[in-house]
């Protein structure tokens, strides 16, 4: 139902813009719902959203499925009039085991119109601004009133807004937040340079764990020298950098919101790169390899001149410890390690 976007990085927010921008372009009506707030246990944060058409069709989500009928019906009414609306939805409602949220938590989600002009609902203009942001790489900010006025679009980094300090706040914490405004509650969601992960070696544990990065939404790079392993054919669609590790990270560039994890077992291709990414603000960096390779691996760093404290930031034995055996499980141990580490929960 949805168009696939271009580029690595991704998560079901571009395929829920992409396909009201394709509703709208083939005449169809089209409404958009967004979680504005939660409270207690939710299944999606604020900044989740939804798309529905004039014939009932929809992508995206606001919740695990116990309120997309309700909030879809809803949809549809304000596609008719014209006038957006918040709606309610908690374990407290009456009709809780209907339309509520069976995990306990209550959830507000903004329902509006996408307009073919700026005026009453979401101007298709803003989502197209929106996405060529987001394409380009470029730091912003939507900003929603939630009484249903206009829309804008603001860089993260305009310390001229009247919001700025707002939507630095937003920022930092990469998480959607109502704020009282000047005119009344307004929604800021962030939309930051996507989330990279950066794999010293195309091994067998990379196909997987590449794989799975690019579904939650990260831009997956993988470097190795070794032409052999670095191949369109063993990492289709896949970002590959042939060169040594050292130079491709320094070239990459890794900042806080990237992850560098190194596989190859290979002292002279690990031990270069996580040097190299040491020397980076990265948020997380994972080292494959048992406790007494690892062991080896901080002895011949700190024999090189790194200090302890430095090496205190590598993970390793990378992963979570799942009892992982498999190359796909090895993949969901690291992969759950680099969310908790993003999250704040490691």
């Amino acid at each position: 139902m949805s168009e696939r976007t271009p580029g690595n990085a991704t998560h079901d927010f571009d395929a829920v813009i992409a396909q009201a921008l394709a509703w709208r372009a083939a005449g169809r009506q089209v409404a958009l719902a967004t979680v504005a707030r939660t409270w207690g246990s939710s299944p999606r944060p604020a900044g989740s959203k939804l798309a529905v058409n004039d014939a009932a069709e929809f992508v995206g989500s606001v919740s695990g499925g116990c309120i997309e009928g309700a909030v879809i019906q809803e949809a549809l009414e304000v596609m008719a009039s014209g006038a957006s609306r918040v709606l309610g939805f908690g374990v407290s409602d009456e009709t809780a085991w209907e339309v509520g949220l069976a995990c306990g938590g209550n959830v507000e989600v903004f329902v509006e119109a996408v307009a073919p002009e700026r005026g009453r609902g979401l101007a298709v203009g803003v989502l197209e601004e929106l996405r060529e942001a987001r394409r380009a790489k470029r730091p912003v900010a939507l900003v929603t009133p939630l009484d249903g006025g206009a829309h804008r679009v603001v860089d993260v980094a305009s310390p001229g807004d009247p919001l700025a300090a707002a939507i630095a706040e937003a920022a930092r914490g990469d998480r959607a937040d109502v704020i009282d405004g000047p005119g009344g509650a307004l929604l800021i969601e962030p939309h930051l340079a996507p989330l990279r992960l950066i794999i010293v070696g195309a091994v067998h544990v990379a196909q997987p764990l590449a794989e799975m990065a690019a579904l939650a939404g990260f831009a997956v790079v993988i470097v190795d020298p070794r032409r052999a392993f670095a191949t369109a054919a063993r990492f289709p669609g896949q970002a590959l950098v042939v060169g040594w590790p050292d130079a491709a990270i320094r070239e990459l560039a890794p900042d806080a919101r990237t992850a560098v994890v190194t596989l190859t077992h290979d002292p002279k291709l690990d031990d270069p790169g996580l040097i190299a990414a040491l020397a980076s603000p990265a948020f997380y960096l994972g080292c494959l390899g048992s406790r007494k390779t690892h062991g080896a691996r901080r002895a011949r760093l700190v024999e090189g001149g790194l200090a302890d404290a430095a090496l205190d930031r590598l993970h390793g034995p990378v992963g979570l410890r799942i009892g992982a055996r498999t190359p796909a499980e090895i993949a969901v141990s690291i992969l759950g390690e680099i969310v908790a580490a993003l999250r704040g929960a490691a």
